[in-house]
């Protein structure tokens, strides 16, 4: 009887591998993207994000209330720099409020 190798490889590796292999980064990002709105964001303004999209490098959230999308215009590269924090790389390099 042959011997099985003992290649033992735990759960989040071998999804790691599996996503790399299928190449599905690109999508994992945009749903870790929205994640980490909600999570930094916090209800307050979670209550008012009607959409969050990657696509490329820019960050588009739009928004139902017209005055909060003008507060966070004024801290858009703070935000950019906690998102990118909170997903461990540099994703988003431009904010797009609407």
């Amino acid at each position: 009887m042959a011997k099985r190798k003992n290649n033992n490889l735990n759960m989040g590796e071998a999804l790691q591998a599996f996503i790399k292999a299928n190449k599905l980064e690109k999508g994992m990002d945009r749903v870790n993207v929205k994640e980490a709105w909600v999570k930094q964001m916090g209800n307050g303004v979670n209550n008012y994000t009607t959409g969050v999209e990657l696509r490329n490098e820019t960050l588009f959230v739009s928004l139902s209330s017209s005055v909060l999308r003008e507060e966070l215009s004024h801290g858009k590269s703070k935000i950019v720099t906690m998102l990118n924090e909170e997903l461990g790389k540099e994703l988003i390099k431009k904010l797009v409020l609407r």
